[in-house]
């Protein structure tokens, strides 16, 4: 029987939430906007610790790359903390914040390729380059067309939560069960 961390547990749990969020988006894309600054608050916190977490794990053995996770956690913290006490002011900044943390927790999740490759193999590999280069695309895209961005929003979303949550379920059910 194989043993799993606490750790692995919360990637799990991550992994559902996200797929919900994203099944959600999809099914109900009137309601993204007008609960996404509450669901994407509390997203962003989560994540945003769970970065932090990735940093002291993993701090000791790689070098450039977790120092991005931390401060991509940090951010995600702060910026989900903003959502979730200002949400008037959330709502109006949704547009421009949302891409932004976007791009950077895809990034903060490209810089642990390596690690990635190393435990998992070379198909989740793969699968995690790919999500986080459509996820950067995304950002992007959003923030250079925030009509597009508006418009879309649920349905773009929606799917790119529910690849993320596959991601993260599929990093908890792995041989190590953490990241």
């Amino acid at each position: 029987m194989r043993q799993h961390s606490g750790y692995s547990r919360v990637r799990l749990a991550e992994g559902i939430v996200l797929i919900i969020l994203g099944v959600l988006a999809l099914v109900r894309p009137n309601l993204v906007y007008t609960s996404a600054v509450i669901i994407y608050g509390i997203l962003a916190v989560c994540l945003g610790v769970l970065d932090i977490v990735a940093y002291a794990r993993q701090e000791v053995f790689f070098g450039f790359g977790p120092i991005l996770s931390l401060i991509t956690g940090i951010l995600s913290v702060m910026t989900g903390c903003m959502l979730l006490l200002h949400q008037d002011a959330g709502k109006a900044v949704l547009l421009f914040l949302f891409p932004l943390w976007f791009i950077a927790h895809c990034i903060s999740r490209l810089t642990r390729l390596n690690y990635i490759r190393f435990v998992f193999g070379n198909a989740h590999y793969y699968f995690t380059l790919i999500v986080n280069i459509a996820g950067i695309c995304l950002g992007f895209i959003m923030l250079l067309e925030p009509r597009v961005a508006f418009i879309t929003l649920g349905g773009v979303l929606g799917i790119y939560l529910i690849l993320l949550g596959i991601d993260s379920v599929w990093l908890s059910s792995s041989r190590k069960g953490s990241l």
